[in-house]
This record gives structure tokens, C-alpha cells and sequence, in this order.
């Protein structure tokens, strides 16, 4: 079991001063393992094998930067399960890192509570044109200022085969990968983020492991055929010799957050992850992260992303939960991907009413148990008890996006007018709000499923399943083939100064949400139930949210294709317009039959709402 005090000098090479170095691997399906040079004509040196399936030495090499791998039998050669670096690759061997050779500057950053959270997804390659860490350094000024979001999220950045790929193929999860500048490379980007206030999110992938360079199944058995995931075997985590397997991935989930000051963990598709144990892995791991958290005096972050909808992620353990800190809610998602492009296939058959949206906005999920047609079968629990900052929402994500056979976004989906809607709604939520790379300009070029497999086999089989995925949708495109570079490259956004007027127009737009949001307390992450909601026929849906402090505030959204007119009989008061969509200010024209302000009376007031229109007053 992973603790605290001992992780640090546990797993992998680790340097012990200029030339010598630890190492500790478990392979308890090998009788000898052996360290190999391969620069010191492959000379051997064994390890002493020790309880439990491990192996330990220590071994004077040439110190940091000393490429070796494992020799299993006298015959295998592998690289190490817990590498700190794969320089030339999944297939070759590992290096040597050096663990106090950074020099942070964020000694004072104590990290962001969750209800600060204001998230931005981006993917490492396809940000930049260089596609690396540092070259993300540039653009951290526009990110914080110009945008104003207070944390960054990466896709999964462990070594994956190839020079590209989303991140979920990884098979060296201590490594970063070495295309986008290694380890060196992020922790420039993680000191940078501290510098400028941003908080830094890593997504993190324990379901499984890609299928190219997983060489863990010849150490040990870390995986099960006990459980299946649609992304590959899955992970032994409740069967015979399961311990030094949670061992393996509560010390990654440490890692990141000790060595590379990571403030919290996206956990990908938890749904994966199958525990029978009394102490389930996710309770145990978060367990761990917070107490390493509360050691370094930091606020430390565990976030889930599930398909179950199953409260029981976020409650407190106290409450039989698993103690998690936020999931991501793909309900609220779909009711508001369906309220604007009126998709009505594959899951989103299950949306597609306002009320969707009313109920995802009080209550996190949509399915709390209820009958679920696609599913053909009851979906989710109930979220009693949760409170909204728990949930993040979002109208794009790169799931959402990129597994559309072209990768649409909302932006080539449906009008300018209505991205502003869906960003209101989002930025104005109780909930944690998080926006996908180039959103916040209304960037058009597509994300793609994008890899860079060697095995010709792999590839095909990848292509045809995407394509398999598509007809649940009923999109018949075939789709883009993901390892082709042209894939990835049309996948490239174009963040900073925009020249395109209408990407401007909507830059000015999410930054007075945002702006609006840290402004006044009321439009903020509600930890309690201070909102109130009216959805009407016409497709309108208004917004009442107050706080303990400050002006009380309504959101009018309109997803109404053409104007129409409202009767509001409340919330009662006079309010005057902090924001409106359709202003001129914003690059659209303006609509001049919306009030400057509104006084809501016993008998009602009745309110012209134009098309796609979103408005806030402030009481």
C-alpha cells in the first residue's frame, strides 16, 4: 500500500548522488532481473529479489541521463514500468532522471480552492505549432488575462507511441512525453502557471493502457481478465496480488503531485476502473492525494470523469462515498448540445427539453435513476446532498468534439448568437465551469482522433472501430484516418490576438462573463441551493442566483430560433442590465427592444426575447 513517507524512493531509477542509482522494480512473474547499460556494451547488473515480487539495487552508473532497461530471465529486455523519461520512444530504453534539478519559484502558491476552478482543456501537440510544454509559456498571459480563465487542464501526457496521439494510448504513466519536451519542459509550465495565479489540472489515465510499447503484462499481473474496457485489458486492481498494482498507480497519482507540483487529477473514464475491494482504489488513492496535499500545505485536487452518474464518486466517505472532489456532468452537456443543434441520436436521444437543462443545472445529473432510453435500462443515482461546485460542466469538450467523425464544434454547428448563449449559461453556472481550447474565440477548425501507431494491424483495427462508433449516431461519414498526419494537423487552434472580428466579438464576450463572474458572488460556484430556475415554452430559460453578499442577479437565456415574449412574474424587484449578447460592444448588431432594465411586479412584466439571446441583470 502507497504512503506518503515512502513513495518518493520506491519505484523506478532513482539518482542517489553523481553516479550512483536505486532501482526498484516489481516483477514477480520473472525469477532474475537484471539492469542493463546499453551504452556500456550492454553490460548486466542483477538485482537482489526481495519479498512481494520485488527486486532492488543499487548500481553505480554515469548518474542522471544513463540510459538502461530491465532484463527478465536472462532474455527479456524491457524498458522500466516506472520510467521517468522514454527519450527515443515506447520500445526503447528508459533514462535516468534527476529529481532536485528544477529550480521552483512557487514556493508561495498554496493552489486554488475548487470553487475558483474556471478551467481551459487543452492538448499539449495541437495548442502551439511547436506542440510542447514551453511553447504554452507564451500564451499563459492571454489564458489569464485576456480570457481570464484560473486554471489550465492537460490531456494525458504520458509517453504514448509515436509523436502524436490524444494521450489515452499512454504506456509509461511517470514519463512525460518526450515530443512535447519531457520532464524539464513541464515543470517550466507548471512553475510559469504559479507564477501568473493559474492553477494546472493533469489528466490521468488508470483505467488501462494503451495497446503499443505495454510491456507491464511481462512484469507482473497488473492486469485482469476478470473486468473488460472497451480501450483495452483492464487493471488488476481487487484480484490475487493487487496490492502492489494500486501501489504502482497511488504512487503515480503522488508523483505528479510531489515532483511536478500538480494541483490536481482529472481521473479518465473511472467507469473503467473495476474494485471489489472493501476499500475502493478511488477512495484509497484520493485518500492518499489529499493527505500528500495537507503535507505540502497545498490544495490538492481529485476530479473524476464517469459515464455511471453515480453520486456516490463525490460524496464524503463519511457518507459512504468515495471522497472525490468534482466529476464532470456529460448530462449537462447533452441537454445543452441538444437545446442548440436538436441532435436527437445515439445518447442524445435522452435530451432534448428545456427542463433537461433545468434539472441539470439544480441537480448535477439529468438520470438520477430513472429510465434511460438509450441505455435501455434505469441510468445514474441521486445527487442529495451534492453541491454544484462538485460538478464541472461544459458545452465542447475534446471528447465531444473529437468523436464526431469531423471533429465539428459548435462553432461550424449552429449560429454566433447561440455560441453566447451556451457560454452565458456555462460561465454564469453555480457549477465549475471549463471551456475547450480555441471556445473562447469560436474556433472552426476541427479536433480529430489523432494517434501515431508503428503496427499496421493496430491502425487498421482503430479506423474501423471509430467508424463502428459512428453508426450509433447515425453518422454515416467514415471519418478521418486518425494516423495520418494531416489528422493532427488540421486539429491545430489558433489562440492570441485574433484579426477575425467575430472571433474578437466573442473573445470580448467570455471575458466579461468571466470577468462578471469573479465580480459578483452571486454568478460564482455555489457550494449551497441559492438559485432558482423558470423554463418556459418558448424555449427560454431564466436564471436567479444570489449569495450572501452583493447584488442578486437573473440570467435570461433565450434558445429560441425566432423572437418571442415572456411573462416573468419573478423574482420580484427592479433590475438593471449588467450584459447583453446582442450589444453592439460584442460585434453583433444590436437588438434595441431588450430593457436596459426591468421591475417585476405581482402582475408580471413582460419581456421581448430576441433569438439566441442571453442577458443578465443585477438587482
Amino acid at each position: 500500500m502507497a504512503t506518503n513517507d515512502s513513495w518518493q524512493l520506491d519505484l523506478g531509477a532513482r539518482p542517489l548522488g553523481a553516479s550512483d542509482v536505486s532501482f526498484r522494480v516489481w516483477a514477480p512473474f520473472a525469477q532474475t532481473v537484471a539492469v542493463q547499460d546499453p551504452e556500456r556494451h550492454h553490460e548486466t547488473f542483477p538485482l537482489e529479489k526481495q519479498d512481494s515480487g520485488y527486486f532492488h539495487g543499487t548500481i553505480s552508473l554515469s548518474g542522471p541521463g544513463t540510459r538502461y532497461q530491465y532484463v527478465l530471465d536472462g532474455g527479456k529486455i524491457r524498458p522500466d514500468p516506472a520510467s521517468r523519461s522514454q527519450p527515443n520512444g515506447v520500445h526503447n530504453p528508459s533514462e535516468v532522471v534527476a529529481i532536485d534539478e528544477f529550480y521552483w519559484t512557487d514556493q508561495d502558491w498554496k493552489g486554488l480552492p475548487l470553487e475558483k476552478f474556471i478551467l481551459y482543456e487543452l492538448h499539449t501537440g495541437t495548442f502551439t505549432h511547436e506542440g510542447t510544454f514551453e511553447a504554452i509559456i507564451p500564451f499563459l498571459d492571454y489564458l489569464a488575462n485576456e480570457v481570464g480563465i484560473t486554471a489550465i487542464e492537460l490531456m494525458p501526457i504520458a509517453q504514448c507511441p509515436g509523436t502524436r496521439n490524444w494521450g489515452y494510448d499512454g504506456v509509461y504513466p511517470f514519463a512525460p512525453h518526450n515530443s512535447f519536451g519531457g520532464g524539464q519542459g513541464l515543470k517550466q509550465l507548471v512553475d510559469a502557471c504559479h507564477a501568473r495565479h493559474l492553477a494546472i489540472v493533469l489528466d490521468v489515465v488508470y483505467n488501462h493502457l494503451g495497446p503499443e510499447g505495454n510491456y507491464l503484462g511481462d512484469f507482473g499481473p497488473y492486469f485482469t481478465n476478470n473486468y473488460s474496457t472497451p480501450w483495452g485489458q483492464a487493471i488488476n486492481y481487487d484480484g490475487p496480488d493487487s496490492d502492489p498494482v494500486r501501489h504502482y498507480f497511488i504512487s503515480n497519482a503522488l508523483y505528479w503531485i510531489s515532483e511536478y507540483h500538480i494541483d490536481a487529477l482529472r481521473l479518465d473514464a473511472v467507469h473503467g476502473i473495476f474494485d471489489c475491494s472493501s476499500l475502493h482504489i478511488l477512495e484509497e488513492l484520493t485518500s492518499a492525494v489529499h493527505q500528500l496535499g495537507k503535507q505540502l500545505d497545498r490544495n490538492v485536487l481529485v476530479i473524476a470523469e464517469s459515464d455511471s452518474n453515480d453520486a456516490k464518486l463525490i460524496r464524503h466517505t463519511h457518507d459512504a462515498g468515495y471522497g472525490l472532489d468534482a466529476q464532470w456532468n456529460d448530462d449537462f452537456h447533452h441537454a445543452l448540445h441538444t437545446m442548440l443543434t436538436h441532435e436527437t441520436t445515439g445518447y442524445y436521444e435522452d435530451f432534448g427539453h428545456i427542463s433537461n437543462l433545468s434539472t441539470a443545472l439544480t441537480d448535477g445529473f439529468v438520470y438520477q435513476g430513472q429510465a434511460s432510453t438509450f441505455r435501455k435500462r434505469r441510468h445514474g443515482s441521486p445527487t442529495k446532498g451534492c453541491n454544484a461546485s462538485q460538478f464541472i460542466i461544459y458545452s465542447q469538450n475534446h471528447d465531444q468534439i473529437g468523436n464526431r467523425p469531423e471533429g465539428d464544434r459548435l462553432s461550424t454547428l449552429v449560429p454566433n448568437a447561440a455560441l453566447k448563449v451556451a457560454a452565458t449559461l456555462v460561465l454564469l453556472s453555480p457549477n465549475i465551469p471549463l471551456i475547450f481550447m480555441g471556445e473562447e474565440y469560436g474556433e472552426t477548425a476541427p479536433f480529430l482522433y489523432f494517434t501515431d501507431h508503428a503496427d499496421l494491424q493496430l491502425r487498421s483495427a482503430i479506423h474501423t472501430g471509430r467508424q463502428a462508433e459512428y453508426k450509433d449516431f447515425g453518422w454515416l461519414e467514415t471519418g478521418h484516418n486518425p494516423n495520418s498526419i494531416s489528422t493532427f494537423e488540421h486539429s491545430r487552434v489558433h489562440p492570441g490576438i485574433q484579426t477575425n472580428t467575430q472571433q474578437q466579438a466573442m473573445l470580448r464576450w467570455y471575458h466579461r462573463l468571466i470577468s462578471l463572474r469573479k465580480k459578483i458572488p452571486a454568478l460564482g460556484a455555489s457550494t449551497g441551493k441559492m438559485l432558482r430556475l423558470w423554463t418556459f415554452p418558448e424555449q427560454v430559460l431564466i436564471m436567479h442566483r444570489w449569495a450572501s453578499e452583493g447584488p442578486q442577479a437573473i440570467v435570461i437565456l433565450g434558445f429560441n430560433p425566432t423572437s418571442t415574449k415572456i411573462n416573468i412574474h419573478a423574482p420580484k424587484g427592479t433590475w438593471t442590465q449588467a450584459l447583453d449578447a446582442s450589444s453592439e460592444k460584442n460585434g453583433v448588431e444590436s437588438q434595441t427592444n431588450i430593457p436596459k432594465s426591468i421591475t417585476i411586479c405581482a402582475e408580471g412584466q413582460s419581456i421581448p426575447i430576441p433569438s439566441f439571446s442571453a442577458t443578465v441583470y443585477l438587482a
